[in-house]
């Protein structure tokens, strides 16, 4: 792609500037090779600044957005990058259209005299009287918002699987641990495991053996899951 050499034009907005660089390098609307893309577009804008010319924040905007689409192409997983390419070149075919229309209408209306009058004045009832559910409204406002939707918080669905899990406290399994102890006599590290329905559980389990090992209100004997535990009676009162 050639550089930029020719006389700086005014442009009406970033939409214009990026269609005439399109044309002007005759690429392909529907497949825009935006790393190509975005070095005109940033030497234009950089032009402009060299020129003392006055940049409006939308041109700046748009520079920052194909940098941003450029550099998230760049990503093993480039899905985000694809969307917002899209996304921009339903702008840029809007765009396109609406400037054909224009011209269009423009060259009707030559040749013909308009004579211009005050506008009448016309009463009008502007009540609004539909009625919208409130997840209507909703749907519409995010359809509305768009490529924004996407920075929204996660539905609280997301954290189901999280937290829909139980959390065990280890004052309840010491209790279990103590009245298990109290019925059955010794217990066996893998017993205890064993009976743990999930890893929360068994976490709280191995916790609570080493507070009751602590207080001394049980003993240990032997190694590994084939440890024994026993009920210290005196401690208990017993």
């Amino acid at each position: 792609m050639e550089k930029i050499n020719y006389k700086l034009e005014v442009f009406e907005g970033p939409m214009d500037l990026l269609l005439s660089l399109i044309t002007k390098h005759k690429l392909d609307i529907m497949d825009i090779p935006i790393v190509t893309l975005v070095d005109q577009y940033t030497e234009y804008v950089r032009a402009m600044q060299d020129s003392d010319m006055e940049v409006a924040s939308e041109f700046l905007e748009m520079a920052a957005r194909l940098v941003y689409i450029k550099t998230v192409s760049l990503l093993p997983k480039h899905e985000e990058a694809e969307q917002l390419k899209a996304e921009l070149q339903g702008e840029l075919l809007e765009y396109r259209d609406c400037q054909l229309m224009a011209g269009k209408l423009a060259d009707e209306a030559k040749g013909f005299d308009f004579i211009g009058r005050k506008a009448d004045v016309i009463d009008r009832d502007t009540t609004y009287r539909l009625f919208h559910e409130p997840d209507e409204l909703f749907r519409a406002y995010i359809s509305a918002l768009g490529k924004g939707a996407r920075k929204l918080p996660p539905p609280a669905s997301s954290f189901t699987a999280i937290v829909s899990k139980k959390i065990v406290s280890v004052s309840s399994k010491i209790v279990f641990i103590l009245r298990r102890a109290l019925k059955g006599g010794n217990l066996s590290f893998r017993s205890l495991i064993e009976a743990s329905e999930s890893r929360s559980d068994m976490v709280a389990t191995f916790l609570a053996v080493l507070e009751l090992l602590k207080a001394g209100r049980m003993t240990a004997q032997g190694e590994g899951d084939e440890m024994k535990f026993t009920l210290n009676n005196e401690k208990n009162g017993s």
